[in-house]
């Protein structure tokens, strides 16, 4: 009997995090403080961040201990299956083999408690009593107040507005986990208040969400931020998903010639992909695919440079790939990848040709996903669809071609709270947002000279 599904036995689950920082063959350029213009130090940081995860942020270690108390947690769903998917490849007519890492088995439904148990744990020890944060479409919120449930922390969500109207049931999950969640902008911050002067019906964005949630972070003195993308702490416990991955293919006695994974800050993709960077370095012919939307297309339309991560220009300055911090993306219903930045080490290894970008339009996104949910049964998240529609691609390439090339990507949450976006689409009122490029050019007049 062939398997439809390769598991690993909880003793199997990673007990350390990788850190690709070890093994880049490149220097990452410098976060940089945004009145200085100096590296930022670890004391800079430490007014939002607990000391721990600032470590791990600068860390040169390339594993870092996983703690028990998070392996503990972690069991609750890891280590997650990996799928071949034998259905679809039939429908499809490939001769690809095509498999899923399906992290939509967590609690909240997504990859993103990988690293919110880990966040939450670690502000624990060091006596933090609340943590705010953003969300997008809610995946990682309701991540967040699910590992601050568990370790008896206070939590405050900033949910951009427009997924906050399309997905009341996010909400709902995080009051559930006794978390606080209120659109944004807010008239709860001066950041939120000023936004709201310029434009009261802004759908919001991430950006000002971030700015919300820091200036609530540094204006209370028993309150950490905690963000879900984009830092390498971030990136870095995600890997579990990739170690995983690994040792599942090894069983399954495969190897990929290409990795599929959605971007919108990076985490579920950089933390499946980055455990295979290091084989790539070393030679194995393997293609990285990021999959990003084309109303916000960071990787392929966006300049180098450096840049806030939020609107306000409260955090440090990051060097990556930015439409602007100003820029608003059009309401696509995948909130997730409505960033106009991305994580830096994503951007460094894309600057040096070792990763590949492409941008997609939601219609054609959403059809794949029927594709995948009328053959593997999985409805997935509006986000992981796009990752969906390139591997739908490469395989028909490969039917194209006859070649039977080994396709896993990283299928990082079900869409059961994106049924509107769904139900949308079956209704024919989804449409395609262009590039909307003199926005764009607008936002990128606000970048930090550095």
């Amino acid at each position: 009997m062939q398997a439809t599904k390769i598991q690993l036995d909880e003793k199997q689950m990673p007990t350390q995090w990788y850190n690709i920082l070890a093994d880049l063959p490149f220097q990452m350029p410098p976060v940089l403080h945004p009145a200085t213009g100096k590296p930022v130090v670890p004391d800079d940081l430490a007014p939002i961040f607990p000391m721990e995860l600032i470590k791990q942020e600068m860390s040169p270690e390339r594993w870092i201990d996983i703690p028990e108390e998070v392996q503990d947690v972690y069991r609750l769903w890891r280590p997650t299956p990996l799928y071949r998917a034998r259905r679809w490849e039939k429908a499809l007519d490939t001769p690809a083999k095509i498999y899923y890492k399906w992290e939509g088995v967590s609690p909240p439904g997504s990859h993103k408690p990988n690293t919110a148990v880990a966040q939450a744990y670690f502000n624990k020890q060091e006596g933090v009593k609340r943590i705010t944060t953003e969300t997008g479409a809610g995946q990682w919120g309701s991540a967040l107040a699910f590992g601050c449930d568990l370790f008896g922390i206070e939590c405050k969500v900033y949910m951009v507005r427009v997924s906050y109207e399309q997905k009341p049931y996010r909400r709902i999950m995080m009051e559930t986990w006794g978390a606080k969640c209120v659109p944004s902008p807010s008239p709860d911050t001066k950041a939120g208040q000023a936004v709201l002067a310029q434009d009261p019906d802004t759908p919001g964005s991430l950006g000002i969400a971030i700015s919300e949630a820091v200036e609530d972070a540094a204006t209370h003195d028993d309150t950490k931020y905690s963000l879900g993308s984009v830092l390498n702490h971030v990136l870095l416990h995600q890997t579990v998903v990739g170690l995983e991955a690994k040792k599942q293919l090894e069983i399954a006695g495969d190897y990929p010639d290409i990795l599929v994974g959605c971007i919108g800050g990076g985490s579920n993709f950089a933390g499946f992909f980055l455990p295979f960077v290091k084989d790539k370095l070393d030679g194995k012919p393997l293609r990285i695919i990021c999959a990003e939307p084309q109303a916000c297309p960071t990787l392929t339309k966006a300049p180098y440079a450096y840049d806030f991560g939020d609107v306000a220009g409260l955090t440090p300055l990051l060097k990556m790939y930015t439409l602007g911090h100003t820029f608003v993306p059009p309401p696509i219903h995948a909130g997730g990848l409505r960033y106009h930045g991305m994580a830096p080490i994503i951007c460094a290894l894309y600057n040096h040709k070792i990763i590949e970008a492409v941008a997609l339009h939601q219609m054609a996104v959403f059809d794949a996903a029927i594709s995948f949910a009328r053959t593997e049964g999985f409805i997935v998240a509006p986000e992981t669809a796009h990752a969906v529609k390139v591997v739908m691609d490469e395989a028909l390439k490969c039917k194209e071609s006859g070649e039977a090339k080994t396709i896993v990507f990283n299928n990082s949450g079900h869409g059961h709270f994106d049924l509107a976006a769904y139900e949308a689409y079956f209704a024919g009122k989804l449409k395609d947002y262009t590039y909307p490029e003199e926005k764009i050019k607008e936002a990128l007049k606000d970048l930090p000279k550095v």
